[in-house]
C-alpha cells in the first residue's frame, strides 16, 4: 500500500502474523535495485578508468622495439633528481594538505559552530568556493603578479615580501587551489553533526577544550582525514602550478610533464612515473578503510541554538577574514590586469582586451563548448556520483562491493588528470568517441569523481539508515523512497556537486588537453596555447571571462539553497516508528492506526519543481546526446588543419587560403607545440587534422614512428639552401624559422646597474646572477637554439660546459619550463634579461613596450616549422595538398615580416634580419636533441651542486 493510500486514511490489512513469520525466518535481504546500479558503476570504472591504466601501465614497460622489459623504469631510478623530485612532491604536498585542512576546518567550523550572522556565514562559505573558480593554469601566473618583484601587492607594501618561487610559492598556490575542496569536504560534515552534545557537554562541566574535541573534532575526525588525502594528492598531481612557480625546486609532476609533454616526448618513461605516482593510492586505500570506523552517524540531527562565545565568535570571525584576505589577494591582479593596457609598464585604463576577446567568433565557440561540456558533465557527474554513494552508503550489499568503490575513489585521486588524458587517448583513438564532446565529459567525470563521491556519501551516511526499511513497509517502492525521501534531504548536496562539477569541468585542462578537437575546443585549452604565444593580458582577461561564468553559478546554486530542507512530517514519522522497534511497527500496522499526514506543501512545491528539472536535463540529453557524438570537427568538405604557429603565422596562412579562393572551405585550430606534439605521436594516422603546421623535428619523429604523412606534391617551391637546417624529407615543407636572441627590459636593466649583454658568455658573468631568465630545453625546445648556439661556439668540453652552468648558476629559479617563460619575466620585471624568441622581443618592442632584443654574436640559431599533409588513404582530403601549396608559395611573403630568415630560392632577408644567422652543423634531428639534452642536464647538476 502507497504513502498516498495512508494519507487517504485507508486502514491496512491485518499482517501481523506475515511480519512475525518473516521475522523468524531471517533472510538476506535482496536489493535488486543496488547491485543493478552496482553494476552499472562497475562496468563504467572498467571501460574508462582500468582499460585506459592498464594500457598506460604496459606503455610503462615497453621499450622502441616493441619488446617488454624494465628497461623504462631502470632509466627512470638511475636519474639523481628522480628520487629528488619524490622526496620533494611528498613534503610540498604533505605541508599544503595539512595548512588547508587545518584553514577549511576554522572556515567550515565558523560557519557552523558560532553564532556570527547568517549573511556573514554565507560570504565565508561562498568566498571560500572562489579560488576553485579560476583554472589552475592562473594560479603561478596570478601569483607573480602579486607577490613578484614587480607585483601589485609588492608595490603596496613596498618591498618584495618573500620569495615567490621553489617551496614558497608552491605551498601558496597549492593551499589556494586545495582549500575549497577541503572547506566542501568538512562543511558539508558539519551540516550532520549534532549540535545537542555541544549543549549536553557544557552541562556536564566538561572544559572548552574537551567540549571541542569531543563534539566537534571527534565526529568529523575521518572526513578531516579524507580532505587532507584528498588535498595531499590534488597538490602532488598538480603540475600548473610548478610550470610557473616551482623554479628549481623539482616536483614529481613536472618531471612527468616533462616526460609526456616536454621537447622529447617519451610516453613510455611518462607511464612508469605515472605508476610511482599511483603507489601512494594503496596507502589511501588502507587509510581510507581505517577511517570508516571513525565514522558517526546520527538518527537525527537537532536543530538547537548554541551556547553564547562572544570570544569565540569574534576569534572566528577574525581568523576567518584574516584566511580569506590572504587568499583573495592573490587573485586581486586577474580584476586589475585585463583593465591596464600593459602591466606594469603602461598603465592607462582599457577596455581593448575585453572587447578584443568579444569580438574574436573562434573565441565565441570555444566559451559556448566550455558551457556545453561543464553543464553535461554536472548532470551526468551528479547522477554518477549520487549512484556510487546510494551502493556504498543505503545498501546492505557485501561490505566487498562497497570498499571496491571507496577504493575507485582513492586510485581516482591519484591519477594526474594529464596521465588520465593520454590514457584516454591511447585507449579511444580510431574510435567513434575520438573528438567529441562526450570523451571529454566522461573524462571529467572520472577524473573529479572522487570529491563529488564522498560528498554524497558523507550526506547519505549521516540520514536515518532505515528509511528505505520503513518505506517497504509502508509498501511504497525503493526508486520511490529514494526520489520522495532520501532525494529531498540530500539535495543542498547534490546541489552542491553539480556546482563542483560545473566549475572544474570549466577550469580543467590536463585531462582534456589531448583529447580535444576542431569543433571541440574548450576555453582552457585556448588560454594554454595563449601561454605559448606569451599573451598573458588575454590569458588573465579570459580567467576573468571563466571566474564570472562560475560566480553566476555558484550564486544561483547558493540561492537554490538558501533554506534548508524542509522535513515532512511524512519522515517525521517514519523516522520515529522506526525508532520505536520492528515490534511496535507490526501492532500499529495491525491495528490500522499508523496513518500518515499529508505532504508538506513546500516538499509538494519540490517534488514540481524537481520533475520540471528533470524534464529539461531530458529534453538536453535528448537534444544534444547524439550531437556530442557528432562534435567531430571534420565537417563535410572542410580541410582540417592543425598548428601550432603564432598569430602571426595563422593570419598569414589564412590570409593566404582566403585570397586565392579557399576562403571557408578549412577550419584553422591552434594548439601548444607539446599538445600538438603529443596528439602527433599518440594518435598517428587517427589524428582529425587532414594538415598540420609543427615544428620540423616534431614532424619528422612522428613519421619515423607512425609513417603518417603523404609525399607533398603540390608544393612547387625550390629550396634555396642546400644545407641540412633547410633541405627537407618529401612529406614535409619549412613555412617558418624561428630565431633566438637575448631580450631585456630597458627600464629594470637600468635599475640593475649592469650592460646590456651580447653573448651568451657574457651571461655567464657573475654579475648576471639574479638578473637572467632563460628556458630549460628539457620542457622547451627554445632552451635548443641556446645550447646550440654554446655548444656550436664553445662545443662540450669544460669551456663549453661551463658557460652553460653558469648560466643556469644566474638564472636559478628563472630556468623556465616555457619558451614563453622568459619574456613573461622579463616583462613582469621579475628579472633584467632573458633568452627567447626573437619575434616576440621585436614585436614587444614595435608595440612600444620597454623592449629590446640583441642577437648574440655566437649566432642566431633557428628552428624551423612545417607543413605536412596526412596520408588517411581512401579518406585524405584531396584540398590539404593544394592548401599545403599556397601556404608555402602565397604566404611565404607576408611569413619573411616577421620571421626574417630565407628559406626558399628567391626569397630575399628583410631589413629586420638577424645579424647573425647561422646553423648547426649536423641535422636537427630527435637523436641530436637528446644528446644535447643529456648536455644540458648535466649541467643543471652542476649548477645545483655549485
Amino acid at each position: 500500500m502507497s504513502v498516498e493510500s495512508i494519507q487517504a486514511g485507508k486502514q491496512l490489512p491485518n499482517i501481523a502474523p506475515e511480519i512475525k513469520n518473516h521475522e523468524s525466518r531471517p533472510m538476506k535481504p535482496r536489493q535488486p535495485e543496488l547491485t543493478a546500479l552496482l553494476v552499472a558503476v562497475t562496468v563504467i570504472f572498467a571501460i574508462f578508468l582500468v582499460v585506459p591504466m592498464v594500457i598506460v601501465l604496459a606503455k610503462s614497460f615497453q621499450t622502441g622495439s616493441g619488446s617488454a622489459t624494465m628497461e623504462n623504469y631502470a632509466a627512470i631510478l638511475a636519474r639523481p633528481e628522480f628520487l629528488t623530485s619524490v622526496f620533494n612532491s611528498l613534503k610540498v604536498a604533505a605541508t599544503a594538505a595539512l595548512v588547508a585542512m587545518l584553514l577549511a576546518f576554522l572556515l567550515a567550523y565558523a560557519v557552523n559552530c558560532t553564532n556570527l550572522p547568517p549573511k556573514f556565514k554565507k560570504a565565508i562559505a561562498l568566498l571560500t568556493q572562489v579560488p576553485m573558480l579560476l583554472p589552475t593554469i592562473t594560479y603561478g601566473f596570478a601569483i607573480i603578479y602579486s607577490f613578484g618583484k614587480e607585483g601589485l601587492i609588492t608595490k603596496l607594501f613596498g618591498h618584495q615580501l618573500f620569495d615567490i618561487y621553489g617551496f614558497n610559492g608552491l605551498l601558496i598556490g597549492y593551499v589556494i587551489y586545495t582549500l575549497p575542496t577541503c572547506f566542501l569536504l568538512i562543511n558539508n560534515s558539519f551540516q550532520f553533526v549534532d549540535k545537542k552534545f555541544i549543549i549536553v557537554s557544557h552541562i556536564m562541566g566538561d572544559s572548552h577544550i574537551k567540549t571541542f574535541f569531543v563534539t566537534t573534532v571527534r565526529p568529523l575526525i575521518g572526513t578531516m582525514c579524507v580532505a587532507f588525502i584528498q588535498s595531499f594528492f590534488l597538490s602532488f598531481t598538480d603540475y600548473g602550478i610548478p610550470t610557473s612557480v616551482g623554479g628549481t625546486y623539482d616536483v614529481l609532476a613536472m618531471t612527468l610533464f616533462n616526460q609526456m609533454l616536454g621537447s622529447i616526448p617519451n610516453f613510455n618513461r611518462g607511464a612508469v612515473i605515472a605508476v610511482f605516482m599511483l603507489i601512494p593510492s594503496i596507502i589511501s586505500i588502507i587509510l581510507m578503510t581505517i577511517l570508516e570506523k571513525y565514522s558517526i552517524r546520527y538518527s537525527k540531527v537537532s536543530q538547537i541554538d548554541l551556547p553564547e562565545g562572544k570570544k569565540r565568535d569574534t576569534f572566528c570571525a577574525i581568523a576567518s577574514v584574516v584566511v580569506l584576505v590572504c587568499v583573495l589577494s592573490v587573485f586581486a591582479v586577474i580584476l586589475l590586469i585585463p583593465f591596464v593596457e600593459m602591466w606594469p609598464f603602461k598603465l592607462n585604463f582599457t577596455f581593448s582586451h575585453i572587447t578584443g576577446i568579444f569580438a574574436d567568433s573562434e573565441l565565441t565557440a570555444v566559451f559556448t563548448n566550455s558551457l556545453y561540456v561543464a553543464v553535461m558533465t554536472a548532470i551526468l557527474g551528479c547522477v554518477f556520483a549520487y549512484a556510487a554513494a546510494l551502493v556504498t552508503s543505503r545498501s546492505k550489499l557485501p561490505v566487498a562491493a562497497k570498499r571496491f568503490v571507496d577504493s575507485i575513489s582513492s586510485i581516482i585521486n591519484t591519477v594526474p588528470g594529464m596521465v588520465l588524458g593520454i590514457a584516454f587517448l591511447f585507449t579511444f583513438s580510431g574510435s567513434p568517441m575520438q573528438n567529441t564532446f562526450w570523451i571529454l565529459i566522461i573524462a571529467n567525470m572520472i577524473h573529479y569523481f572522487a570529491t563529488p563521491y564522498q560528498m554524497m556519501k558523507d550526506s547519505l551516511s549521516k540520514m536515518n539508515a532505515s528509511w528505505e526499511t520503513t518505506a517497504k513497509l509502508m509498501g511504497d517502492s525503493w526508486f520511490k523512497t529514494i526520489v520522495r525521501v532520501v532525494t529531498p534531504n540530500a539535495w543542498p548536496t547534490v546541489l552542491q556537486v553539480f556546482g563542483y562539477y560545473f566549475v572544474n569541468a570549466m577550469v580543467t585542462i590536463s585531462a582534456v588537453v589531448f583529447l580535444t578537437g576542431a569543433k571541440t575546443q574548450v576555453i582552457t585549452t585556448k588560454i594554454s596555447a595563449l601561454q605559448h604565444l606569451a599573451k598573458f593580458d588575454d590569458i588573465f582577461a579570459l580567467s576573468l571571462l571563466i571566474l564570472v561564468t562560475n560566480l553566476v553559478v555558484k550564486g544561483i546554486i547558493a540561492f537554490a539553497t538558501r533554506k534548508k530542507p524542509v522535513k515532512t512530517k511524512a519522515t517525521e514519522a517514519a523516522a520515529a516508528t522506526v525508532k520505536q522497534g520492528a515490534r511496535k511497527t507490526s501492532e500499529q500496522i495491525a491495528a490500522g492506526s499508523f496513518a500518515l499526514p499529508p505532504l508538506n506543501p513546500r516538499s509538494r512545491s519540490r517534488n514540481v519543481v524537481t520533475g520540471i528539472a528533470s524534464g529539461v536535463i531530458a529534453a538536453l540529453l535528448v537534444a544534444f546526446g547524439f550531437g556530442a557524438f557528432s562534435g567531430t570537427a571534420a565537417a563535410s568538405q572542410q580541410v582540417v588543419i592543425y598548428t601550432n604557429a603564432d598569430d602571426e603565422a595563422v593570419a598569414a596562412f589564412e590570409h593566404a587560403l582566403d585570397n586565392n579562393g579557399y576562403k571557408g572551405k578549412y577550419i584553422m585550430q591552434s594548439f601548444g607545440t607539446s599538445e600538438l606534439g603529443g596528439k602527433m605521436l599518440a594518435e598517428g594516422k587517427s589524428l582529425e587534422a587532414d594538415m598540420l603546421t609543427m615544428s620540423s623535428y616534431y614532424v619528422d619523429s612522428a613519421q619515423e614512428r607512425n609513417h603518417m604523412f603523404q609525399p607533398l606534391t603540390d608544393v612547387k617551391s625550390k629550396l634555396l639552401r642546400t644545407n641540412v637546417n633547410t633541405t627537407a624529407p618529401d612529406y614535409r615543407s619549412p613555412t617558418t624559422a624561428q630565431e633566438g636572441a637575448i631580450f631585456y627590459n630597458t627600464e629594470a636593466i637600468k635599475q640593475a646597474g649592469v650592460p646590456v649583454p651580447t653573448s651568451f658568455k657574457d651571461l655567464a658573468d657573475p654579475k648576471y646572477k639574479g638578473l637572467i631568465s632563460v628556458p630549460d630545453m628539457e620542457g622547451s625546445s627554445t632552451g635548443w637554439l641556446m645550447v646550440q648556439a654554446i655548444v656550436g661556439a664553445y662545443g662540450t668540453g669544460d669551456e663549453g660546459k661551463q658557460i652553460l652552468t653558469d648560466i643556469y648558476k644566474n638564472a636559478g629559479p628563472h630556468l623556465e619550463q616555457s619558451g614563453s617563460g622568459p619574456l613573461k619575466s622579463v616583462r613582469s620585471g621579475e628579472v633584467a634579461i632573458g633568452f627567447g624568441l626573437r619575434h616576440q622581443a621585436a614585436a614587444d618592442k614595435k608595440k612600444g613596450l620597454p623592449i629590446d632584443y640583441v642577437d648574440p654574436i655566437e649566432g642566431n640559431y633557428s628552428l624551423t616549422e612545417s607543413v605536412a599533409v596526412l596520408d588517411k588513404g581512401s579518406k585524405t582530403n584531396p584540398l590539404a595538398q593544394k592548401m599545403a601549396g599556397v601556404i608555402i608559395d602565397q604566404g611565404r611573403k607576408e611569413l619573411l615580416q616577421t620571421y626574417p630568415t630565407p628559406l626558399y630560392q628567391g626569397e630575399k632577408e628583410p631589413a629586420n634580419g638577424s645579424k647573425y644567422p647561422k646553423t648547426f652543423d649536423k641535422p636537427l634531428t630527435v637523436d641530436l636533441l637528446q644528446q644535447h639534452q643529456d648536455f644540458s642536464e648535466a649541467c643543471k647538476r652542476a649548477a645545483k651542486e655549485a
